[in-house]
């Protein structure tokens, strides 16, 4: 298959910035560009905001723009930027998973530096103040942009949303292209500032599993988005060598059980808030999602803000998450349980 041609051009003329004390537009304005009400979008709530509010080489004002998050294990025959070319919403630009990474790490998909996103969200034509809508492929519905809207609000872009999902924009027949890129005008994108809230590093999950069940603990709860066999230690993990099983004291919460089995698109709130329920998961309670290499955490993340558990003021993804962990864990510690 031929390279998609993507043009590349400085948007020279858009870089002026006012002074930090004077908004670049009125409060009042930015509402009314942003009407989306929940983090999970509609197709048709995307499609009424792509016309009021398209990507446009000559607006100076806030756009909706689409990014296409399309992402496929190794395992799959199929790859992200051909399904894009295939099929796309007019005019959305692609965020490449396995590009925008940290590159030095020995573990896929770990957060890029600041400067890294920047430079990514600059290529993609994204300003600051700009809408993002990240979508998956038609084929998964609902699997990787969840990954890539988290990690836009771990770096400070709070205006992003999840559409819920393609796959039901294609059925319910709305617009489509395919073929080369759509030319994209680069724009300067600030360094932001990495909100270490939202992520917990190898050495704290190890701390937390071991402090489960002392007196004085904060009962953090550990959500393992894998599959139930790969978390029970009976089914293999996908990349090979890599031992199954899960850590000590976490819950499994499959992906697969937060998405409608037709639709492909996460479940309604009140639907996953009894899921979650009916796992134990209790919402007063720090959480910290984990699954094979940080992607599928996100869908889970996602779905719990979706439920309503914000309470507790502390959701964290575990970046590294399972390819990390059985890489780093020694046996002697005894922190990688299979079931019997």
């Amino acid at each position: 298959m031929a390279t998609a041609a993507v043009t590349f051009r400085s948007c020279s003329g858009l870089l002026t910035r006012p002074r930090a004390s004077q908004p670049m537009y009125p409060a009042s304005r930015l509402q009314s560009l942003r009407c989306f009400s929940s983090y999970l979008v509609t197709p048709s709530e995307l499609s009424d905001a792509l016309k009021k509010n398209p990507p446009s080489k000559i607006s100076t004002s806030p756009r909706t723009v689409a990014v296409c998050a399309s992402w496929f294990l190794p395992t799959s025959h199929l790859n992200g930027l051909q399904t894009f070319r295939k099929k796309r919403i007019p005019g959305s630009r692609f965020f490449d998973l396995d590009k925008v990474i940290d590159k030095r790490s020995p573990y896929p998909h770990m957060l890029p530096s600041a400067s890294d996103f920047a430079k990514a969200m600059s290529g993609l034509g994204i300003k600051k103040d700009d809408t993002v809508v990240v979508y998956d492929s038609h084929e998964l519905g609902i699997f990787s942009a969840p990954r890539v809207g988290w990690t836009m609000k771990t770096f400070g872009h709070d205006s992003v949303h999840v559409l819920n999902n393609f796959k039901l924009w294609v059925e319910e027949g709305l617009p489509t292209e395919s073929g080369e890129f759509w030319d994209v005008d680069t724009c300067v994108y600030p360094i932001p500032r990495f909100d270490e809230s939202k992520v917990i590093a190898f050495e704290e999950v190890r701390d937390v599993v071991k402090d489960q069940g002392k007196e004085g603990a904060e009962g953090v709860q550990i959500l393992d988005a894998r599959s139930t066999g790969r978390w029970s230690g009976a089914d293999p993990e996908l990349r090979p060598g890599l031992e199954s099983g899960h850590m000590p004291g976490s819950i499994s919460v499959p992906m697969s059980d937060l998405l409608d089995p037709v639709k492909k698109s996460i479940l309604p709130g009140a639907e996953l808030k009894k899921i979650f329920e009916a796992k134990g998961v209790d919402p007063n309670r720090p959480i910290v999602t984990s699954c094979g290499t940080g992607v599928t955490a996100a869908i889970v993340d996602a779905a719990l803000n979706e439920a309503g558990y914000e309470a507790a003021g502390s959701r964290k993804l575990y970046d590294g998450s399972w390819t990390e962990w059985a890489q780093r864990v020694k046996p002697a510690d005894r922190l990688i349980v299979k079931e019997k």
